[in-house]
């Protein structure tokens, strides 16, 4: 173990400095204050059930508490496990018996001048750990399995002291952690290297940042946290960083205070660069491993060249390999849960170039190369990068063809992207052989869904599997699925239904997005019926009594909602007796229109969209709205079950759909589906929310 930071908290005690150690939501935190916290609270493990040696997880958000028993815990020998929060439950679980934890602790608070644990016993075999672990540093990375990397108190702490060193210990400021407490790069560059160095670090919870969802992030409440806390310093991850230039240049605000705004853990597309310092932001870009102690290089001045990573910042040394893979040597990590790392350099699997004066650029990863079938290699990461610049584009995936050509997987920015003109700007700026063909737009890539790692990364193997080349797809609801997902990526970016989703919300919206719920949800057995009397005046006698089960189980929903909006302190005849909106009245409209006048079996295409987004909503919004709002639990019935129901649905109606020959129905199927989206999103559009643009 380390003592060299509580040794730090003693030493700007006896110093005599002004300024704070820790700001939180309940105050201040001077330095001899947080040096008797830390050492009050190593006397005080034992009596929380905490040993040297026995592992335990944290789930922790930041706060000082935090802050102050991840040092306690390292002064005590008990290694630790900093759980991310948008892991899994089953990563989670993965995590923790990997590494044989005892505890998981959940909460902590200052209590009596030390910090107090909430913990969870677990049950997990012990494991064995090299000798000198302090952390265990679990990546979700490409693959979405845990990975355990071991690393000593002594290397953190020494590669803070280089962070201090190599930045200069005068920048110590005011320090705001964005990025999650179980991020290892905030840790050590952010938390340590603030204590080293004597700043300021303010310990804010993420719902106080604009982070209460780390992945869908508020980047609005972020820039207000920013500039109101006077924040010096930042580490972010790009994304973070586009959403936060975005912010900026939406608003016309300016952050003077900052000295320095870190960015690493992916690479920074060259034009965000340019956009970031364009409006003064002091962005130096860096490039870091958690084998490595998370910070390897970094830019040594704002001014320098775009796109560089800067220099080695401590003892390592960089290489490059015949076939420009990047290859660290010096202080490493100890090894992986239950092995060793053999000695010797270690092979980092990026590609780079190092220029005359040893700056390191990052290429990308050596197993993303594309080779085209005219033998041109094609390092995905670049023309991504372009891509990410245009602001119409949130997110973006490059893949091969199959031939000589690329093609994108694209997530627009907002419903009304226009995706194309910003992909024709891109291939202007490529050469022939680099430009993309085709492209599909397609809903979010978030950790939760399984195909971002936690620090922004593609997992690529995941999104190529998620959506299949269209000649591999031959199932008709593979197809449906396929087809539509253009409409579906612009829905699922409707602002109304993010904040829905991430339960950003008040009971009043709740109560609104309730009462347009009920007025098309009425509307659902009468529409089967319909579509039933259509499809039995022909003889289609599968899916008439497909119909008969879904009329059985969808009668009385509505009556659902008007108990949930009661439940939830709105007027529930007040509800019953208004008009619909619009929006929704014009979806409901074009519902029976097709139904009447066209094909009855397009009926389907609307039960992909509502039954898809029921599941979405129960699955993460009735949580996360009921969790915000603290509503009973007798609010969300219809959320709640029918996102059960519709799990059930949606299978039965994979079958069903596969089931389909009849060209003109299939045709039928995805035409209704497509219109519905849109219709669907223009509902939730026609909320208006505080913050959020209202179309009615």
């Amino acid at each position: 173990m380390s003592g060299k930071l509580l040794a730090a908290l003693g030493a700007h005690a006896a110093a005599g400095r002004a300024n704070p150690a820790f700001v939180g939501p309940d105050g201040e935190i001077g330095w001899g204050e947080a040096q008797a916290i830390v050492a009050a609270t190593v006397a005080r493990l034992p009596a929380d059930g905490i040993h040297p040696g026995r592992p335990l997880g944290l789930l922790l958000d930041h706060e000082p508490a935090s802050a102050l028993l991840l040092v306690a815990l390292l002064e005590a020998g008990v290694p630790v496990i900093p759980l991310p929060p948008f892991f899994t439950p089953a990563q989670r679980e993965a995590a923790l018996a990997n590494a044989g934890a005892a505890l998981l602790v959940i909460g902590c608070r200052l209590e009596a001048g030390a910090v107090r644990v909430i913990a969870q016993p677990l049950d997990h075999r012990p494991v064995a750990l090299p000798e000198g672990t302090a952390v265990v540093s679990f990546s979700s990375g490409s693959t979405g399995e845990p990975k355990g990397v071991c690393l000593s108190a002594d290397h953190l702490v020494a590669m803070a002291d280089h962070v201090c060193d190599f930045l200069g210990r005068e920048l110590a400021g005011r320090h705001l952690p964005v990025l999650p407490f179980g991020i290892l790069l905030e840790q050590v560059a952010g938390l340590f290297a603030s204590i080293l160095a004597g700043g300021t670090t303010i310990a804010l919870p993420g719902r106080a940042i604009g982070l209460a969802d780390p992945l869908r992030p508020d980047p609005a409440a972020l820039l207000r946290a920013i500039a109101g806390q006077q924040a010096t310093s930042l580490i972010l991850v790009p994304e973070y960083l586009s959403l936060l230039v975005g912010a900026m240049e939406a608003s016309g605000v300016k952050l003077p205070a900052l000295t320095l705004v870190a960015v690493g853990g992916a690479r920074t597309p060259e034009p965000l660069l340019c956009r970031a310092r364009a409006l003064g932001l002091p962005v130096r870009q860096g490039y870091g491993m958690t084998e490595a102690g998370s910070v390897i290089t970094l830019e040594d001045s704002t001014d320098g060249p775009v796109g560089s990573v800067g220099r080695p910042i401590g003892a390592h040394g960089l290489s490059l390999a015949d076939d420009g893979e990047i290859v660290i040597d010096g202080p490493l990590f100890l090894g992986l849960v239950g092995q060793m790392r053999p000695p010797g350099p270690f092979a980092t699997g990026d590609l780079g170039e190092i220029d005359a004066d040893g700056r390191l650029r990052i290429l990308g990863r050596k197993s993303n190369l594309i080779v085209t079938s005219l033998g041109r290699n094609i390092a995905p990461e670049w023309v991504e990068g372009l891509l990410l610049a245009e602001a119409d584009i949130a997110r973006a995936l490059v893949r091969s063809d199959g031939g000589a050509g690329l093609e994108a997987l694209l997530v627009p920015a907002r419903p009304d992207s226009d995706v194309t003109a910003a992909l024709a700007r891109v291939n202007l700026a490529l050469p022939a052989y680099a430009r993309v063909g085709a492209h599909r737009l397609v809903p979010p890539f978030t950790p939760m869904n399984g195909l971002l790692t936690g620090n922004g990364r593609l997992r690529r193997v995941a999104i190529e599997q998620s959506f299949p080349r269209e000649n591999d797809v031959t199932d008709f609801f593979d197809r449906l699925v396929a087809e539509t997902r253009d409409a579906q990526a612009r829905f699922a970016m409707t602002p109304q239904l993010i904040a829905g989703l991430t339960g950003r919300i008040s009971r009043t919206d709740y109560i609104a997005y309730l009462t347009q719920a009920y007025h098309h949800v009425r509307h659902t057995v009468p529409l089967m019926e319909e579509a039933r009397k259509g499809l039995a005046a022909r003889g289609d006698t599968m899916l008439v009594e497909a119909l008969d089960d879904y009329i059985e189980e969808e009668t009385g929903h509505e009556e659902w909602i008007l108990n949930d909006i009661a439940a939830a302190g709105g007027d529930r005849a007040a509800a019953a007796a208004s008009a619909p909106a619009p929006a929704t009245r014009q979806m409901v409209d074009h519902a029976y229109q097709v139904i009447r006048g066209g094909n009855p079996a397009a009926f389907f295409g609307m039960v992909f969209v509502l039954e898809g987004t029921s599941i979405a909503m129960a699955s993460n919004g009735a949580a996360a709205v009921e969790r915000n709002l603290g509503l009973p639990k007798k609010a969300f019935t219809y959320l709640n079950s029918h996102g059960a129901l519709d799990q059930d649905h949606m299978v039965f109606f994979q079958g069903l759909m596969n089931r389909i020959e009849n060209p003109a129905d299939q045709a039928a199927i995805i035409a209704m589906a497509r219109d519905m989206f849109g219709l669907f999103g223009g509902i939730f559009a026609s909320i208006e929310l505080e913050g959020l643009p209202h179309a009615a």
